[in-house]
C-alpha cells in the first residue's frame, strides 16, 4: 500500500533539509563587511564582492547524507517498521546536526550575540516536524490494517 500522507511529509523534510544547504543561518556585519553562515561555509562580502573564507564539508556532508536517507525512506513504504526506525534514526541525525550547525554558526567574525539568524535556523525543527507527522501517519496506517485484519 503506497502511502500518501506520509510519503508527501517526507518529501518536505528532505526538501527542506536541501533548502538548508541554500539558505543562510546567520550573518553579522563586522568591521565594514557582512558575514554570513550556511550549512556549506563562512562566507564574507567586502566591496560588493562575496567569497568563501571556510568550507565546513563535514557538516555539508552530513546534512546532504540525511537529506537523501530521509528521502530514501519515502521508497520503503512495504516494510513500515523498517520505514518508522529510518524516521526515528534521522530525527536523531537532525538533531546532531542542528547542534553542530549552531557550533559552527558560533565562528562568525563578532559572535552569535549580534548576529541576525536566517531562516535556515528553523529548517532543521521545521524537517523534525515533518517527520514525526510521518511517522504518525504510519503508525495510524498500521493500526487500521489491524482493524481490517481484525474484521476478516
Amino acid at each position: 500500500m503506497i502511502q500518501r500522507v506520509q510519503s508527501i511529509w517526507l518529501f518536505l523534510a528532505s526538501l527542506s533539509l536541501v533548502l538548508l544547504l541554500l539558505l543562510p543561518v546567520a550573518s553579522n556585519q563586522n568591521s565594514g563587511s557582512e558575514f554570513w553562515v550556511t550549512v556549506t561555509g563562512l562566507y564574507q562580502q567586502s566591496n560588493g564582492t562575496a567569497q568563501k573564507i571556510e568550507t565546513f564539508r563535514p557538516l555539508y556532508t552530513g546534512v546532504l547524507v540525511t537529506a537523501l536517507i530521509c528521502f530514501a525512506a519515502i521508497f520503503s513504504f512495504r516494510n513500515r517498521t523498517v520505514q518508522k526506525r529510518i524516521i526515528s534514526t534521522v530525527i536523531i541525525l537532525i538533531a546532531g546536526l542542528s547542534f553542530w550547525t549552531v557550533s559552527y554558526a558560533g565562528k562568525i567574525p563578532g559572535g552569535l550575540e549580534s548576529a541576525s539568524f536566517g531562516i535556515g535556523i528553523i529548517l532543521p525543527l521545521l524537517s523534525v516536524v515533518f517527520c514525526v507527522l510521518a511517522f504518525r501517519g504510519i503508525r495510524k496506517d498500521e493500526q487500521l490494517l489491524r482493524s481490517a485484519d481484525r474484521l476478516r
